[in-house]
């Protein structure tokens, strides 16, 4: 079975499948209360990946919400639609309905479906090679740069595949600038003579 068992809508005990698609009320065992629960098959039969959909071929059985030619493989864990195996839309484990997903994607309901990175490491090199423009600002640039190196280092990269070169590039470029102002402040101060 791939989805929970419907449960008591009074008390929100699960129900035994027994209790299922009977033609007379049956009891609730946790409060007694009279239901009748009608369940489509699709729901107790096991997700079925790799066909791009199946036609419809037992009298009774669920089709798609979008295909109603097709047979319906599992329902949708955010609306309840049942969908074939073209519509199935999965995500960490959980299935949804291309609408659904559209919509999580949209209002940031579905919290782990990524569309859009922070890419660090290109904010780590351009803060390191850009200020080189007005070298002046690398005093308060190169510390940022070479912290957003340490911190992001192991955060997620782009959504496409790139390597960590440009973490290392703003690293060592912003480890050069701070190194030059610290000879530079050096040599300046060691030519202060002190007053005596």
């Amino acid at each position: 079975m791939n989805s929970p068992l419907p449960s008591c809508p009074r008390c929100g005990a699960a129900l035994d499948e027994g209790a299922f698609n009977q033609p007379d009320l049956v009891h609730c065992p946790t409060c007694g209360d009279r239901l009748q629960i009608e369940i489509f098959p699709a729901l107790f039969r096991p997700t079925t990946r790799g066909h791009a959909g199946d036609a419809v071929m037992v009298e009774g059985e669920s089709s798609c919400f979008y295909h109603p030619q097709k047979k319906a493989v599992v329902p949708c864990d955010a609306c309840g639609r049942f969908l074939c195996a073209l519509c199935d839309c999965e995500l960490h484990g959980e299935h949804f309905c291309p609408a659904c997903l559209e919509v999580g994607r949209q209002k940031g309901r579905i919290k782990r479906l990524e569309n859009q990175r922070t890419l660090y490491d290109a904010i780590a090199l351009s803060l390191s090679i850009l200020p080189l423009l007005v070298f002046y600002f690398t005093v308060i640039t190169a510390p940022i740069a070479l912290y957003m190196v340490i911190r992001y280092w192991n955060a997620p990269l782009s959504m496409v595949h790139r390597t960590r070169i440009r973490l290392v590039l703003a690293g060592l470029i912003s480890t050069a600038q701070i190194v030059g102002w610290a000879v530079g402040a050096y040599f300046i101060f060691s030519r202060i003579k002190p007053h005596g």
